[in-house]
């Protein structure tokens, strides 16, 4: 506790001495013509030494500005940026009061001669009508960053340990590079790879969708979209850097990156090999690719699994060894009427595993444990070929496709050994299982897009052709054997071979008319179709010991699926565009026909419905200024039951659970609501964050269950009426600079309610769970030289239960994280990571804490093109994976394999070569 307490003794400290000697710097800009105020003029200091950037701020709707700066004996410039304006620059001698400019009147720029030049500094930052534009160079990262620590420098970006990037409060769901998409639109290669050091301007906007992007209409989503431009002398030619390491237990890592830039043309190569669970792409100087380190690989699912562009390719539970290759390109054809770019993907992983369970499940008479160890491995290759082509017929008319292939092969052996006990710790079931599966899979999928817009402004028409097949083929051969111990039911042995085939083929098309009324509000007309076939089939024969081969066609385990859905939406929309106001609303009807057929035990059982519900959605997005906003959202919709659900047949494939269908299964009606606000504050570089939102479900489906002596289960679907899935947060993010420190601090708050319902025995359960995560980040560096970062989460979990004889139960998580970087001497780079986790409640025989604890020492040399590092992973051997899950009608503690203390010993090749005239940092020329 001592050593946390003097580290935010420091913290603090180095805060206070920070804001002392603090004076305001204020004035008012005009326009010299008009005398109007100038909304988001760009103010900023400058050291008329080195031209370093000490702080800067943005003028209010009234044309003020205030700039806090310490006292200052050396001299400095005060400059103003406006669009369309000339600079307006002035020389402080030094800084040793508060100093108020007055009124500052800025002169337009008059219309430049043809062969006049005309030199202007880039401000750090711009506002425009829709964008939000920062000047990269006005940033300081050291020399070998990546895009991403650029990114964690810029006001109001944050992002957090999973890689989420927010921009003033809004979530970044596509990163582009020169507008085009960088290995798949969600940027992460392109965040963790390209070096900082190239990147002329980051700009953010909110994300369009395909027709809010050609038509010119303003955003409906809540989402943001980053785009990095290149410099202009760096947009011709190559980059890239290769990396090879090996360490103890025979750890190894390579990755090659390799980016060709050339005006419109980018062709980009990447390849990895390891064996430390990771996809192998990162250019952080720090920790690379290492689990556990700053910078996870590329992303991480909740079930540990990590990918690129939603590709999915290992994961941290257990062992991966992962290889992968990729080409991404992106071009202009055709006097630039076509667009193209597009990606392909091989990837190839190895996964062992070794799992441990225990669980506790509810019942309303008394509760059960299950207690269960297993082994598994899989191996699995994958293709993912994917390509968007935009061609622009006309000046009113463009068309756009999107067509992707998918192709993969898996094999997955899989043992375990089971045990279900009562409370008395008497024996109900035990189960052994020996499965070899090989499945293979192929999908395609096309979007086609056209749009057309007419001389009325705001009217306009479009067309979206959206197919989808795929199909998927799994071979199983098992070995399974039940053992009974109460019912006196004899014991089940399976020794069979399975085939599984799944079809499935979808198709929507869509058309869509939009009538301007007035000038800021328009109609909508739509008509959509969709149509969804899906085939599932089982095949199981058993072992015939005469012929000695699997010959014995067992029809119990055998069966056949089809359904089919056909959904008519004709829908009328009102759309509001103003300056400050936008939204929609959106009503219609959905005609369902829902067909389903099974056949089992040469029996053909239908269960047909039609369905006529309402469609309806809409949001409001309010602009209260530059930096705050308010957007809501509110959708109906529903959620048809599967045909294994709503069809009337048994389903024996797992010996401990029968299902069954229920055909009187009405489909689910969800009703959704969300809000946030954000207001990021550009003068005193803070900003504020908070959300709600909820679920409502009526007639949710959910599975009814009800136990033999054995705990051999037979499960059916209900509907239940009023569960509830609702949460809430907020978050504040401050930012102090002085100079080169820089100190940053955020607190978050994070809170879930859930109600869910359900039958077990026959009896009708409730569980209500809250979560409440309150969150502290802090971050003190000195540019170049020192960056300590603690963070700190504190995770409450309660669970009250309803007929059930357990009424309640709870858990709380402990997570602190210190990560440390040193900078110095010249051309070292130190990194400590430090992270210390806490589960109570966990069961006995499962460890409640860990400490992981990753070290990194590297070297530049041969002109920084050369890093030599050293890397020590789980420098005390701790690391585990012990997880508790809590359900409404369980409670599962799990213990997986996983990556343990290792020295990896690397080398990196960095490889620059650029052509064109470099320019000065922060101008540029314009000649007309």
């Amino acid at each position: 506790m001592s050593k946390y307490f003097y580290t935010l003794l420091f913290l603090s400290l180095s805060s206070i001495a920070i804001c002392q000697n603090n004076f305001n710097l204020q004035g008012k800009i005009i326009d010299s013509n008009s005398k109007i105020p100038l909304e988001s003029a760009t103010v900023y200091l400058t050291s008329v030494k080195d031209s370093t950037m000490i702080n800067y701020s943005i003028s209010d709707k009234n044309g003020n500005f205030t700039l806090k700066t310490k006292k200052n004996e050396n001299s400095i410039f005060l400059k103003i940026s406006f669009m369309g304006y000339k600079d307006f620059t002035q020389k402080i001698e030094k800084i040793t009061t508060n100093i108020d400019f007055g009124i500052i009147e800025m002169i337009e720029n008059a219309t430049t001669l043809e062969g006049i030049e005309v030199i202007s500094e880039i401000p750090p930052i711009r506002i425009k009508t829709d964008t939000l534009e920062f000047n990269a160079a006005s940033f300081k990262v050291t020399p070998d960053a990546n895009v991403e620590a650029l990114l964690k420098q810029l006001p109001g970006v944050e992002i957090d340990d999973e890689g989420k990037i927010t921009v003033n409060g809004k979530e970044v769901n596509n990163i582009l590079v020169n507008g085009k998409p960088f290995f798949g639109k969600d940027g992460k290669i392109a965040t963790q790879n390209l070096p900082a050091e190239i990147i002329d301007k980051v700009q953010v906007t909110e994300t369009k969708t395909k027709g809010e992007e050609l038509s010119g209409e303003a955003a409906s989503s809540n989402e943001s979209t980053i785009n990095l431009t290149i410099q202009e002398d760096k947009n011709k030619g190559m980059f890239g850097k290769a990396t090879a390491g090996y360490g103890s237990d025979d750890r190894y890592e390579s990755s090659l990156l390799l980016n060709y830039f050339e005006d419109t043309q980018k062709v980009s190569l990447l390849a990895s090999s390891n064996n430390i669970n990771a996809v192998g792409f990162s250019m952080d100087e720090i920790f690379d690719n290492m689990g556990g380190g700053r910078n996870r690989s590329i992303w991480v699912n909740d079930n540990g699994s990590f990918g690129i562009n939603g590709r999915s390719f290992g994961g941290d539970t257990g062992i991966t060894k992962s290889n992968m290759m990729g080409l991404n390109f992106a071009d202009e054809f055709f006097n630039k009427k076509m667009e193209a770019s597009g990606s392909y993907f091989f990837s190839n992983t190895n996964t062992e595993n070794k799992n441990r369970t225990n669980r506790i499940n509810f019942l309303p008479t008394g509760n059960t444990n299950f207690n269960a160890s297993s082994s598994s491995a899989n191996e699995s290759f994958g293709h993912n070929i994917s390509t968007d082509i935009e061609i622009k017929i006309d000046s009113t008319s463009s068309l756009y496709l999107n067509p992707s292939f998918a192709k993969s092969n898996s094999k997955n052996k899989y043992k375990s050994n089971s045990r279900t006990l009562d409370e008395t710790n008497d024996d109900l079931n035990s189960n052994e299982v020996d499965d070899f599966s090989e499945s293979n899979s192929n999908e395609f999928s096309n979007n086609l897009y056209y749009y057309k817009s007419f001389k009325k402004k705001g009217r306009q028409i479009s067309f979206s052709f959206d197919t989808e097949t795929s199909n998927s083929n799994n071979d199983l051969k098992t070995i399974n054997n039940t053992v009974f111990f109460q019912s006196g039911d004899p014991s089940e042995l399976r020794d069979q071979i399975r085939n599984d085939e799944s079809k499935s083929n979808n198709l929507a098309l869509n058309f869509s008319y939009s009538e301007p009324v007035l000038d800021s509000i328009s109609l909508g007309f739509e008509m959509g179709f969709r149509y969804k076939k899906n085939e599932d089939s089982q095949a199981t024969f058993d072992y015939d010991s005469t012929s000695n081969s699997y010959s014995i066609f067992n029809s119990i385990l055998s069966n056949e699926y089809l359904s089919t859905t056909s959904t008519f939406n004709p829908e009328v929309s009102i759309r509001l565009r103003k300056k400050k106001i936008r939204g929609s609303i959106n009503l219609g009807t959905k005609i369902i026909d829902f067909k389903n057929e099974a056949n089992y035990l040469a029996t053909n059982t239908n269960v047909n419905k039609k369905y006529m519900y309402p469609s309806i959605n809409g949001y409001v997005s309010y602009t209260i200024d530059k930096s705050k906003s308010i957007y809501s959202y509110y959708g109906y919709d529903i959620e048809l039951p599967f045909s294994n659900q709503i069809i009337p047949i048994q389903n024996f494939e797992n010996p401990l659970n029968t299902y069954i269908g229920n055909e009187n299964l009405k489909p689910t009606e969800n009703y959704n609501f969300y809000l946030n606000y954000n207001n990021y504050d550009y003068e005193t570089r803070s900003g504020f964050f908070n959300y709600l939102g909820f679920n409502y479900y009526i007639n949710q489906i959910v599975a009814s269950t009800v136990y033999d002596d054995d705990f051999k289960a037979q499960t059916t679907y209900q509907n239940v009426d009023a569960t509830l899935n609702s949460y809430f947060g907020a978050s504040f993010n401050k930012s102090l600079k002085k100079e080169k420190r820089t100190f940053k601090y955020g607190i978050g708050f994070n809170a879930s309610y859930r109600l869910d319902k359900g039958l077990t025995n026959a009896v009708t359960y409730e569980s209500e769970s809250l979560s409440i995560t309150p969150k502290v980040n802090f971050s003190w560096s000195i540019d170049e030289l020192i960056t300590i970062a603690p963070t700190y989460k504190y995770t409450y979990r309660v669970n009250n239960f309803t007929n059930y004889i357990i009424d309640e139960t709870s858990n709380f998580l402990h997570n602190f994280k210190l990560e440390f970087t040193s900078y110095w001497p010249k051309k070292v780079v130190f990194g400590s990571d430090f992270g210390y986790n806490y589960n109570s409640n966990i069961s006995d025989g499962f460890q409640k804490d860990f400490y992981l604890w990753n070290l990194s020492l590297g070297y530049n040399f041969w002109q920084d093109q050369l890093l030599a590092k050293v890397k020590v992973y789980d420098v005390l051997n701790q690391n585990i994976s012990n997880t508790r899950t809590i359900t409404p009608t369980a409670i599962t503690d799990s213990e997986n394999t996983v990556l343990q203390q290792y020295v990896m010993f690397s080398l990196t090749y960095k490889l620059e070569k650029f052509g064109g005239k470099k320019k000065d940092d922060g101008q540029f020329i314009i000649i007309d």
